[in-house]
């Protein structure tokens, strides 16, 4: 219950405050905002099927946002940026759907 209150906490905190993103960073809000659904995604299957561990999502979540934001600043740098930042998402994509897919078939049985 606790995860869930400080989800919701951190919502309206957000929707009530409205950060600013700095405009060297917009660039990877996106890629980090779809690491951190994979990684969440992740952790709901692995509740769903009873191996969560709190250590493995916490560092999950933290590597996956780090990983794929330093992947599309290295391409930034290499001049390749778009590209690397296709292939990031796409294969976050897939472990998405991935996910999703274990879990509709735990949750439904189909």
């Amino acid at each position: 219950m606790i995860p869930v209150l400080g989800l919701l906490l951190g919502v309206v905190l957000g929707l009530y405050v409205q950060p600013d993103v700095p405009l060297g960073l917009e660039p990877y809000l996106p890629i980090a905002v779809v690491a951190a659904l994979d990684a969440v995604l992740g952790g709901l299957r692995a509740y769903l099927d009873g191996i969560f561990d709190d250590r493995v999502f916490v560092i999950s979540f933290a590597s996956n946002v780090v990983i794929a934001a330093l992947i599309v600043y290295i391409g930034d740098r290499l001049g390749v940026g778009g590209q690397l930042s296709t292939g990031v998402i796409v294969v976050l994509g897939i472990r998405i759907f991935s996910n999703v897919a274990a879990i509709r078939r735990h949750l439904f049985h189909a």
